[in-house]
């Protein structure tokens, strides 16, 4: 009943799996074909593991019944893996939906049992039949489109209801209603009928919930996602109960005599310190109202003992505050206050302060028994994961029972060390607020409330308010935000210390420059050999702690041996020197300098390195031997010291030597030259070289050879008689000059200035002509090969090349993966297996529409200022475009489409494009053949080389390489899932062209997409169908005709839908479809963003054997892997990111993943246990909107499964990020809105209560805590700022200013100035810093931190931090978030005005123009000295805040001062906010649309939310009234009538406003005169009372600028609130106003922000400034942005053209 490509993908699947694992079990290679039951057991294992647990927790059997004949065993065994992926393949989206696979699978697997063992139905008497059966795609159509269906009705629903996920049911919904007992009432065959498949009649509406009781639909299940600030609340409670109950000890402490720890121990103070326990019964309380409140959409699903659980913790919560409350207050004899009262009520009886301290023992039992069970995590693994009915009611108490997050405790050992580093920061955190924070406050709040003060500026209305009580407020507010916000920045200081101190210990940055790569190159083939080759037998093992002292080890190797170990690190150094020439890294001079010979010269018997090594060495030492007038002190010092200098001496002086032996063939010449080396090797064993020979000619006899080698290089006839005179010539050289003096011992010339070796080999005695004869020399040699070409370009290399090679290679990113790469073989990492016992793995990546291969007509298409992207390329990586050049001329000569093609991929693969990404993933599949061929290899075809491989025409050879391509296909597949490639086909779209072009250029690419077809049913109808369908390129066989043409896809597999696949977060959907087409144990998640290198790939196999240690107490289900940014050198924007970026994914990620152990999964290239997952719902979430970061989820999935998420220092792959201001908010603005999703999430709730305490607080600052912390960060501001404005404005400072005790308080500025340094963006320099310390060097990283602050990198941090606090906070308000697809382009284009307006008016602009009329209304009355140092501190740094957020987006616009585009942006702003809206006006041509849709959340959120909407824009309604009593105008009257009469001046405008407008449209026409003349009239009457006011009641200008700053907040408010009572504004009429005066504040905001633009570029160095800030990076690489930006069009035709 299954489709028949599911089962033929399954079996191919299965097949490969056991194939694999069997191997690896196995490794001996005889001729053992059966399988063993072991590998089979193993998949049981991993495939059944959740099955088993899911049947454990529901107290069922499993249906997995093996039979009792042994013979039988095995093939029931793979019976049961087949029908469970079978299941699993065709399961579609259900696959989300992990136990509800286990709920099918257990009722087949039992009918499959039953037909096998042929039983009886008793019921029928006849053999058991399966419930859904017979039928083609019976499956499909009668088990997986019920369920679809469900799914796909509840994602509708999701659409209406765009912010309410409490209305509908998500995928995590669907799923958990299988952990319930109730999923069996479902019965087999499935009831359709079951409320599980019902969807409630109509839109629900909270109005008229009564009405549709009777409905049968299901509600939530376990938790409800409702959108509330009191989540953070909510599911971190036990930290929020910690700090408030610490802050409580230590305010009392302060407010004690003296404020002294030491207060502790009166007991007086102590008493008042027991409180605490009250307010924790109260916080209790308040959580299990919370709960009460937030299940309630969940009832109908809950269990009774759920929730009686619920309500009972409730009553009891209750309880407790009332007795806790009644026996503190008879612990004291002369109460004050609220104790008295509640005494007074329960009757004054005598105190007992016995029966408290019971009270509070007893309360505390609970945590002491947690406490406990913290302290022994094995216990309490064992406890939370049985599923014994008695155990289950004693953990019932502490947390409700759940399928997931049981038993995740880590070790001990981890469990110390995370413990270890929270109660350090803890510490810290509690010494600084309590010294500098809340103890310096006290002394003036207690003054403060000691004098009253009752002279205000302003209408009182609550003149009696006992101790100034909203001074103390507006005092304390703002320090006890900093107070729980300043735990993250304890938090980043500790992490960067201890980050860092991981590092160094991982041994990262051990060679970070080219200097420490040549120092330690000696080590390096050893290091390769013991790191990527696998070992030979079993005894070889290596031992870790000798990995540090290679260099000595290598020296003493026999020559074997080290032939051995040079052979196999030459294949794959040679390798990636090639990869880097193909990558257009390095040119060809430097990749011969790199290269190391591939064939060992057998003759030599030296250790041959790579030439870049020995350059310039021989010529040197000719020198020195020349000048060294028979003392050879310097030489000797020379060779002794330089161990290169001494390899360069000897293999020039054995390679000459052995070409000369090649050459010369005649008798008598041999025996006179095996004279002269005899003697010459007696003299350098005696070392005497250079005392008794002449070296005053050597250099003539170095040039002579020199020559000699040219000519051996052209090997040609013509040179015959040249070669044979230069062999005379030598032959005098040595005789006549050298060896004057001994004629007879000739033969002297060759150690110490090996130089000589030229000579030496030259010395024969002239008695007749030499060489002349025919036979003497050999030359033209007749077969000229490789390894001979290999030896004399190696010779003339050593001999010619004069400027030493240190800049070799010259391309910074070549440098960078260089020293990466070797300083990764110096880490800890798995030995790596044989490729056939290699663990095996795919890639998969998802695709949407982004660019697959740029066309030229991208490249070559121009900006308005005339730059094409191939131009800017060019400007950016000028030596790799070189290197391009050079490579394209000798390959393809003039073939101009080749050459175009090639073009198209070079800027490709500098762009962020999908063809960056397969060639990077395809590396993996060449590492693996290139291994497969070393693992294969005899000794001697490595000595021949692999290179060898190719030229060969030999039938063994051909085997040997296909072998180890089948090898490498059998461990390797990569699917793309592109799911639109089938549309695109049929449009004929360049991307598909672009996407078979790939499959072409590398066939074992494997393409998945979703296939929609018309189907035809029956006669007339027609449905659409859809299919997963997997496609590979048709190579044809016959290579003659083969053109381009014939080159098709060709289907493999086509597997039915049983719908549309795309129903929640595409990109997990996408990836979700495709994931069937995967093979083997490890997956890596690779984004179409990302790029990997061929030394990475090397040591893949090494990565993947992580899988199976232990590490902790479990084996790792992810592997994390750090990533390198590459798009840094863009732009200073680019840089600041990628620096940031990086500091994230190693410093950050290392510390997260140990000891913290709360790595998750961040979309990073991590590798997945690919079994572990498939059983457990993907790689990724889906649910709309709530998975919006979808990557994260699979890290919690994981963790809560019980899986561990690790992290490795050892492999990097690539990865872009965003390059423009633009682009990045976008990046930012989704990722907080992701986290703002992430806080309404049940994962998130289940860690927080999950996790033991200290694991909780590691994995609340680093995900959702981060950015609560960034909305403090920002609050506090606001706070600090409106109790400003309170006490300014209401005379409050005034009169605190005049008692002389009330002394300036600077814990509030220290505090405001901590939590500065947050917003300048230092905090996020730390962990940078380090991370570039550690890679590059300190000094490095202090340079780079000064480049970036002159870049302004704090603007850019400030900035982001608007963007995070905006987003963040609004999803948690409102949410309505949309995905934003951000560019992945390279940005060198200028934003209009309006596109930056639209962008940021609300989420930066708004804010930042309130925050400024605050400050200046605070500079205008304000009182304080302002001078100190801290005040001048804060309010700078407000400022600052304040300026950045206007004016940051036109900074880092590319060319945002030039007076031209200024002009352009004018012109179009007005254009766009004049345009009428309608429907079908996008937000880009109108400010009507644009309006409409930024209230879009508006109309989405819950009654709460407009509620709290409406108390926020009260705030605006504050400067009126207290600005109205500070005019002069208003003469000292303090009555409510002032500031009534400015609201009926506000009525009045508005009034005149509408009267005018409505006058506009209805007398325009007809009554024009008319009309104008009121107008007129009003302009008088203003005017006239305007002087009226300032000649009769003494207005100044003053007061009309404090009347602006008066009046403007307040109808700013009436707007907020108008916009927040919609439905409202439209009932009555007055929407229009509204809108009209809505336009005009967005008038004067534009013309505030477009005012100083326009001032500045009237300037013409502002535009050149800005230009070198924004693209220094670009500038440091010759980039003349100049020249891009103005210059002519002819130069620049000229340019693109050479």
């Amino acid at each position: 009943d299954m489709q028949t490509d599911n089962v033929s993908n399954q079996r191919e699947h299965l097949i490969l799996l056991l194939a694999n694992i069997h191997i690896r079990k196995h490794p001996k290679t005889d001729e053992h074909s059966k399988l063993e039951d072991n590998a089979l057991d193993e998949v049981m294992k991993k495939l059944f593991k959740n099955y088993k647990k899911w049947c454990k927790y529901h107290g069922r059997k499993s249906s997995l019944w093996l039979p009792t004949i042994q013979q039988e065993v095995q093939q029931r065994k793979l019976l049961y893996i087949g029908l469970y992926l079978l299941i699993w393949g065709e399961a579609a989206n259900l696959r989300f939906l992990p136990e509800c696979l286990c709920y099918i699978y257990h009722h087949m697997a039992f009918e499959m049992y039953g037909m096998l063992a042929g039983n009886v139905s008793a019921m029928t008497g006849e053999y058991v039949k399966p419930a859904y059966g017979g039928d083609k795609e019976a499956f499909l159509k009668k088990i997986v489109t019920p369920i679809y269906c469900t799914i796909a009705q509840e994602a509708e629903r999701s659409k209406i209801e765009k912010g309410n996920h409490s209305q509908w049911r998500n995928y995590d919904d669907l799923n958990e209603f299988f952990w319930s007992a109730d999923c069996f009432r479902l019965g087999w065959p499935m009831r359709a009928d079951a409320d599980f498949f019902c969807q409630p009649l109509k839109p629900v509406d909270e109005r008229n919930e009564g009405t549709i009781k009777a409905d049968k639909q299901k509600g939530k299940v376990n938790f409800v996602e409702l959108r509330s600030f009191w989540h953070i609340f909510r599911s971190f409670d036990r930290m929020w109960s910690f700090f408030i109950l610490a802050l409580q000890i230590m305010i009392i402490l302060a407010w004690s005599e003296g404020g002294s720890l030491g207060n502790i121990f009166d007991p007086l103070v102590f008493k008042e310190i027991l409180s605490i326990f009250i307010t924790s019964s109260i916080l209790n309380l308040g959580k299990a109202t919370l709960d009460i409140i937030f299940n309630w959409r969940a009832r109908r699903t809950m269990e009774f003992m759920v929730k009686l659980r619920y309500v009972l913790k409730f009553i009891l919560a209750a309880m407790w505050v009332v007795l806790l409350s009644v026996t503190y207050a008879y612990t004291w004899e002369k109460p004050t206050g609220i104790i008295r009262t509640i005494k007074n009520w329960f009757g004054n009886g005598p105190d007992q302060p016995s029966l408290f301290i019971i009270a509070v023992v007893v309360y505390l039992l609970p945590d002491m028994l947690a406490a406990v069970l913290f302290a022994l995590p094995l216990l309490r693994r064992k406890l939370e994961g049985s599923d014994y009915k008695l155990m289950r009611l004693i953990m019932w108490w502490s947390q409700t029972r759940l399928f997931v997050g049981r038993g995740m405790h880590e070790s001990a050992f981890s469990l110390f060390m995370y413990t270890m580093f929270w109660v350090a920061l803890l510490l810290t955190k509690f010494v600084f607020s309590y010294y500098v924070e809340i103890k310096p406050l006290v002394e003036p709040t207690k003054d403060i409330m000691k004098f009253p003060i009752n002279h205000f500026r302003w209408h009182e209305f609550f003149p009696r308010a006992k101790g100034n009580i909203g001074v103390v407020i507006s005092l304390w507010a703002p320090v006890i935000l900093v107070y729980f916000m300043d735990t993250q920045i304890w938090y980043t200081i500790f992490s960067t210390l201890v980050g860092g101190v991981y590092g160094a210990f991982q041994r990262l940055g051990e060679i970070r420059t080219l200097g420490m790569l040549r120092s330690r190159f000696d080590s390096i083939p050893l290091a390769v050999n013991d790191c990527l080759v696998p070992v030979e037998t079993s005894d070889a093992r290596r031992k870790k702690g000798l990995r540090s002292n290679f260099k000595n080890r290598f020296k003493e190797m026999t020559h074997e041996d080290k032939e051995k170990v040079a052979a196999r690190f030459a294949q794959m150094w040679n390798e990636i020197v090639s990869s880097f020439r193909e990558e257009d890294l390095i040119d060809n001079r430097e990749k011969e300098l790199l290269l190391v010979p591939y064939v060992a010269d057998q003759g030599l018997r030296v250790t041959q390195w790579p030439p870049f090594l020995l350059a310039s060495m021989v010529p040197i030492a000719v020198d020195m031997a020349k000048d060294s007038n028979g003392k050879d002190r310097d030489l000797k010092k020379r060779i002794e010291n330089d161990y290169y200098f001494s390899c360069a001496i000897k293999e020039c002086y054995a390679s000459c030597k052995n070409i000369i032996n090649d050459l010369v063939h005649g008798e008598q010449e041999k025996r006179v030259i095996n004279t002269i080396f005899t003697e010459v090797e007696k003299c350098i064993a005696e070392d005497k070289v250079i005392t008794d020979l002449n070296m005053q000619s050597l250099p003539d006899l170095y040039n002579k050879f020199v020559e000699l080698v040219e000519f051996l290089k052209k090997n040609d006839e013509k040179d015959r008689v040249a070669v044979i005179k230069i062999f005379q010539d030598m032959l005098e050289v040595v005789t006549r000059d050298i060896m004057e003096d001994q004629l007879p011992s000739i033969l002297e010339s060759s150690h110490g200035g090996s130089y000589q070796r030229p000579e030496g080999m030259t010395a024969w005695d002239n008695e007749y002509q030499l060489f002349q004869p025919s036979g003497a020399i050999k030359f033209p040699l007749e077969v000229s090969t490789e390894a001979w070409k290999e030896k004399v370009n190696r010779l003339e290399l050593l001999l010619t090349v004069k400027e030493s090679a240190m800049d070799v290679p010259s391309n910074l990113e070549a440098r960078r993966r260089l020293t990466f790469f070797t300083n990764s073989l110096f880490m800890d990492m798995p030995d790596a297996p044989k490729v056939r016992n290699t663990i095996s793995f795919s890639a998969l990546t998802p695709y949407y529409n982004e660019h697959v291969l740029f066309s030229i007509k991208d490249l070559e298409e121009e900006n308005e200022d005339g730059v094409s992207t191939l131009f800017y390329l060019q400007k950016i990586y000028p030596d790799e475009w070189k290197n391009f050049q050079e490579r394209i001329e000798e390959e393809l000569k003039d073939n101009e489409e080749l050459k175009e093609e090639a073009l198209r991929q070079w800027a490709s693969y500098r762009g962020q494009t999908l063809t960056r990404t397969v060639r990077g993933m395809m590396y993996y599949r060449k590492a693996l053949v290139l291994e497969a061929f070393l693992d294969m290899a005899k000794h001697e075809d490595l000595m021949e080389g692999y290179k060898a491989a190719g030229s060969i025409s030999d039938e063994e050879w051909k085997s040997l390489i296909a072998q180890c391509e089948a090898l490498a296909d059998m461990k390797f597949a990569y699917v793309v899932s592109c799911q639109q490639y089938g549309n695109d086909k049929r449009s004929a779209l360049s991307n598909a062209q672009d996407i078979l072009q790939l499959m072409r250029t590398y066939p074992s690419l494997r393409v998945a997409y979703i296939d929609v077809v018309e189907d035809r049913v029956g006669e007339k109808q027609i449905e659409t169908a859809y299919y997963s369908t997997l496609v590979k390129v048709a190579l044809n066989k016959d290579s003659e005709s083969a053109g381009p043409v014939q080159n098709l896809d060709q289907v493999i597999y086509r597997i039915k839908l049983p719908g549309p696949a795309i129903l929640g977060e595409g990109k997990p959907e996408n990836q979700n479809h495709a994931i069937i087409f995967t093979r083997g144990e490890g997956l890596q998640t690779i984004d179409m963003n990302q790029d990997n290198y061929m030394e990475e790939a090397l040591k893949m196999r090494n990565l993947l054997q992580e899988f199976l240690t232990e590490d902790g107490i479990r084996q790792p289900s992810i592997l994390g892997v750090r990533e390198h940014i590459f798009t840094g050198s863009v732009s200073s924007l680019a840089w600041f990111m990628s620096n940031q970026e990086h500091s994230f994914v190693t410093i950050g990620q290392r510390l997260l993943a140990n000891p913290l152990k709360v790595r998750f999964h961040y979309g990073h290239p991590d590798v997945f246990d690919r079994l572990f997952h498939l059983t457990r719902g993907g790689v990724s979430k889906a649910s709309r909107s709530i998975n919006l970061s979808e990557d994260i989820f699979a890290g919690f999935n994981s963790t809560l499964r019980g899986g561990n998420v690790t992290h490795h220092e050892y492999v990097q792959v690539g990865k872009g990020r965003d390059v423009g201001l633009n682009q990045i908010s976008k990046f930012e603005a989704k990722v907080a809105n992701g986290n703002g999703e992430q806080t309404l999430s049940r994962d998130i709730y289940r860690l927080g209560h999950r996790f033991d305490f200290f694991r909780m607080l590691s994995c609340y600052f680093t995900t959702v805590g981060f950015y609560f912390s960034t909305l403090l960060t920002v609050f506090t501001v606001y706070v600090f700022l409106y109790g400003r404005l309170y006490l300014a404005l209401s005379g409050l400072e005034e009169g605190l200013a005049t008692q002389r005790k009330f002394s300036h308080n600077h814990a509030l500025q220290v505090a405001l100035a901590s939590q500065s340094l947050v917003q300048l963006g230092f905090l996020m320099a730390l962990p940078m810093m380090m991370e570039i310390g550690l890679e590059k060097g300190f000094g490095k990283a202090l340079s780079e931190f000064i480049m970036m602050n002159l870049q302004l990198a704090s603007v850019f941090f400030t900035f982001s931090l608007g963007t995070k606090t905006h987003y963040y906070g609004r999803m948690l308000l409102h949410g309505g978030a949309q995905y934003r697809s951000t560019g992945r382009g390279f940005v060198v284009f200028h934003a209009k005005f309006a596109e930056n307006y639209r962008l940021y008016s609300r989420s930066h602009f708004v804010k930042g123009i309130e925050l400024m009329t605050l400050l200046i209304v605070y500079q205008l009355f304000g009182q304080t000295s302002h001078s100190t140092i801290a005040y001048i501190f804060v309010t700078s740094s407000m400022w600052f805040l304040v300026l950045t957020w206007l004016f940051a987006p036109f900074l880092f616009n590319p060319s945002g001062f030039e007076w031209a585009k200024i002009l352009d942006d004018w012109s179009d702003w007005n254009k766009w906010i004049s345009n009428r809206g309608g429907i079908g006006v996008s937000p880009e041509k109108s400010w009507e649309s644009w309006w409409e849709i930024e209230q879009e959340h508006l109309k989405h959120t819950g009654t709460l939310g407009i509620i709290f909407e409406i108390i926020l824009s009260l705030r605006f309604f504050i400067y009126q009234y207290g600005l109205v009593y500070q005019l002069t105008i208003t003469n000292n009257n303090k009555s409510i009538v002032v500031y009534l009469i400015s609201w009926l001046v506000i009525l009045v405008m508005l009034v005149i406003l509408k009267i005018i407008s409505v006058g506009r449209r209805r007398f325009g026409a007809n009554f024009q005169l008319f009309f104008r003349l009121i107008k007129f009239m009003i302009f008088v009457s203003f005017f006239a009372i305007l002087v009226v006011l300032i000649v009769l009641l003494h207005m100044t200008i003053k007061d009309i600028l404090v009347c602006f700053l008066a009046f403007l907040p307040t109808g700013w408010g009436i707007l907020l609130i108008a916009q927040a009572c919609r439905p409202l504004f439209r009932v009555t009429g007055l929407w229009g106003s509204v809108r009209a005066l809505a336009r005009a504040y967005e008038v004067i905001m534009g013309m505030l922000l477009f005012t100083p633009i326009t001032v500045l570029s009237w300037f013409p160095f502002v535009s050149e400034f800005q230009t070198r800030m924004l693209f220094n990076q670009a500038f440091s690489r010759g980039l003349q942005i100049s020249r891009i930006l103005g210059g002519q069009k002819k130069e620049r035709a000229a340019s693109t053209k050479d």
